[in-house]
Parts: structure tokens; sequence; C-alpha cells
């Protein structure tokens, strides 16, 4: 049922902070990393900036090869687990591989400044402070978002089954009211299947 009136004209969000400067934020990079490769091939000569920038490729590339194959050699060793009906142990080198995998994506980027930051985040420090303070964060963000959201998701789907079975069962409810005025029997549910 309607009652005629319009609804309420929608307003935009307001603009977060980040989605504010972030743009700012990576058009100053820009600038910077050219000006600093004017720099260096006014010092140097523009041959030397070519073979820095493709030294950064083959790099990267090389780094993104090597942790995709550790990442893929984890998977799979806990595929073969699962399949053994054991519990998969909790890889901790996917959040490492996660991280070289951003780095070598930072040194394929032309730049020095990226070409830095990526070799910054393939010492063993670093990227343990770094993979500690990510999974940290996304710990908190689970912890924050409700039931249903799309941030809780995977967590929901990893405690419910960890290894891909489908546990049966039926939820008895201690509090279920009771008496006449309880309402009509529901009766058991079929099983779900998946």
């Amino acid at each position: 049922m309607t009652t005629g009136t319009p609804p309420p004209p929608l307003r935009p969000a307001p603009r977060s902070k980040l989605r504010r400067y972030v743009p700012l934020g990576i058009a100053a990079w820009m600038v910077l990393e050219v000006w600093l490769l004017t720099v260096v091939a006014s010092a140097a000569g523009g041959f030397t900036v070519f073979l820095l920038l493709l030294g950064g490729v083959l790099l990267g590339g090389v780094v993104i090869k090597r942790a995709g194959r550790r990442a893929f050699k984890g998977w799979s060793e806990q595929l073969q687990q699962a399949q053994r009906g054991e519990m998969p142990e909790r890889n901790e080198r996917s959040g490492g591989n996660a991280l070289t995998m951003v780095a070598g994506l930072l040194i394929m980027m032309p730049g020095l400044v990226s070409d830095a930051l990526g070799l910054l985040c393939l010492l063993p420090p670093v990227r343990a402070v770094l993979t500690k303070r990510v999974e940290r964060s996304m710990e908190r963000r689970m912890r924050k978002a409700g039931p249903g959201t799309f941030e809780n998701a995977f967590q929901q789907a990893r405690m419910h089954r960890p290894d891909g079975k489908v546990v049966q069962g039926e939820v008895i409810r201690d509090d279920a009211p009771t008496g006449p005025d309880a309402g009509p029997e529901q009766g058991p549910r079929p099983p779900l299947t998946g």
C-alpha cells in the first residue's frame, strides 16, 4: 500500500578522507617517479634508465613466479591433507607469499621509488612485520563485521566446514516456547546437502 508521498531524496554519502586523498597521493607519486627518472637520465644517460627499468621488470617477474610456485605448492599440500581426511594445517607462508607477490609487482612498476619499496618488502624482517600487521588488521575487521557480511563470509566458511564435509545435525533450543500458545509444530527439517 502506498501513501502517495514520494520517498525522500537520497543524498550521496560524504566522501571519506581516503577517497579524497588517494588520487592526490597517486598523482604525487607518479610525479616523483618521473622526476627521479629524469634526474637519473640526466646524470647517467637514457640507456642506463632503460636498463634499470628492464631489470626491474625481469626481477619482478622472477619474484612473482617464485612466490606463486610456493603458494601453489602450499595450497596443493593443504588440499592433499583435506582429501586424506586430515585437518589442513594453517600455512604460515601464505601471507609472506602474498607480500612477496606485491613486492614483485612494485619492482615491475616503472620507477625508482616503487623499486625501492619492492626490494624493501623482500627483506625478511620487514616482510614479517608487515605480514603480522596485515593479519592483525584483517582479524580486527573480521571481528568487527557482523554475521552475514561479505567480510565475515570466509571466516564463517572456515569455521563451519574446514575440510569441505557437511555435518548434519539438528538444533534443539532450550528456550523454545511450549504449551498451547506456542504456535504450530514445525517438525524436522530435511537434511542439508552440499
